[in-house]
């Protein structure tokens, strides 16, 4: 899938300078900096919004009292 990115001016040339001093791609370096961080980005967004759905009483939450209890790991 071909996708279209805005880089700042500063960015693109690091990006550049990367590339030119490696042999890689810059399509290589954006592939991986895209796949190395679209796991913290899932994370820390889709928590937000269960953050979100938390405070606006939304999402059912569990102590972790009773949810030791009811796994039976108390005893």
């Amino acid at each position: 899938m071909a996708t279209s990115v805005r880089l700042t001016k500063e960015v693109e040339q690091r990006l550049d300078y990367l590339a030119s001093q490696t042999g890689r791609t810059k399509a290589y370096y954006l592939r991986e900096i895209i796949e190395q961080g679209i796991e913290d980005m899932e994370d820390y967004y889709l928590a937000a919004d269960v953050l979100e759905r938390v405070r606006k009483g939304k999402e059912q939450v569990h102590s972790a009292t009773d949810v030791r209890k009811d796994l039976g790991l108390d005893d």
